[in-house]
């Protein structure tokens, strides 16, 4: 009898260890999550970040740690996470400028932004708008149109720097109205809006909760926002769509990915425990003030964004010959 029982606990224990083989996710996670978030700490991409990091943290009673990692136009971050173990302990917040660095260097990256990479989630999704001063004679979309035929290369437009999501809003305007406006790329937001409001500059294409601040207190103009549809913080502002530029469209997305061959369970894992926090009151609530509207999904979803996005934005690129400033 003793050893019918011996003989069933060890078949136990054999069953035991071959179901957590089949699923790794089973014991996911039993040691410290590592977030790479690619700039540093402040706006989106940081509270991305930080929020994924305290629901993880709080719902599977585990340590996530948020690890900024800015520099090389996120290049340093993105590449620490495509080299790191598929385990589903190291995670990257990924905005729309992921799917524009193959283009923009083309042989020079130091990773596949394809093969080298898991879609976990589809975190949210933004708007850019148009300003310009609010002095400034554009009035409408028209008029920036207009002018910048008359003026080819005359016109000057700020962003936050070479790939993001303003500059490539900017270069598709141009590519689908056929101007020509020179690009000043200044290190963030917050240098690139100063530089519009004392006229070193005469527009800018950024988020609009970047932007909503200065609106509100007249200082700026937004002419239009970059979606299909407008932008809940401004109802009242026409889409670059609706102004006459028909078929533009640029969402400003943020999501997360693991490195490549990260076990298919684990992803699955933290899709559903992502997707859980964005139906959470508070995190709507923090993702709303900042002007984010939570998307979720399949990994399989976000993955065809992304893909859809790298390939739009490559095209683009090699069409307008962008280059890297």
């Amino acid at each position: 009898m003793k050893l019918l029982r011996g003989i069933a606990g060890a078949v136990c224990l054999l069953l035991s260890l071959s179901a957590h083989a089949a699923d790794p996710a089973g014991s996911y996670p039993d040691k410290p999550i590592r977030i790479v978030v690619p700039y540093p700490p402040g706006g989106f991409n940081d509270t991305l970040g930080r929020t994924a990091a305290e629901y993880l943290g709080t719902h599977w009673k585990t340590t996530v740690v948020v690890d900024n990692r800015p520099g090389g136009n996120t290049l340093i971050g993105n590449t620490i996470v495509a080299r790191a173990a598929p385990d589903g302990y190291t995670l990257l917040v990924t905005p729309l400028p992921f799917s524009a660095l193959p283009g923009l260097y083309q042989d020079k990256m130091p990773y596949d932004a394809v093969k080298d990479f898991a879609p976990v989630i589809w975190a949210g999704s933004t708007q850019n708008a148009l300003v310009v001063r609010a002095d400034s004679k554009y009035k409408t979309v028209r008029d920036v149109i207009d002018d910048a035929r008359k003026n080819p290369g005359k016109i000057n437009y700020a962003s936050t720097g070479s790939g993001s999501s303003n500059h490539l809003s900017m270069a598709l305007f141009d590519s689908m109205t056929d101007i020509k406006m020179t690009h000043i790329p200044y290190k963030g937001s917050a240098p690139a809006v100063t530089a519009l409001l004392g006229g070193d500059t005469d527009m800018l294409f950024d988020n609009v909760p970047n932007v909503y601040p200065q609106i509100q207190a007249g200082k700026l103009r937004a002419l239009a926002t970059t979606g299909l549809k407008r932008s809940p913080m401004l109802p009242d502002i026409p889409t670059v769509d609706e102004s006459g530029v028909r078929g533009y469209e640029v969402t400003v997305w943020f999501g997360i990915q693991a490195p490549a061959a990260t076990p298919r369970p684990i992803v699955e894992k933290l899709n559903r425990e992502l997707g859980r926090m964005l139906q959470d009151p508070a995190v709507r609530e923090r993702f709303a003030k900042q002007g984010v509207q939570p998307v979720g999904g399949t990994p399989e979803q976000f993955a065809k964004q992304v893909f859809t996005e790298i390939k739009k934005w490559g095209d683009l690129i090699q069409r307008a010959d962008i280059k890297i400033q």
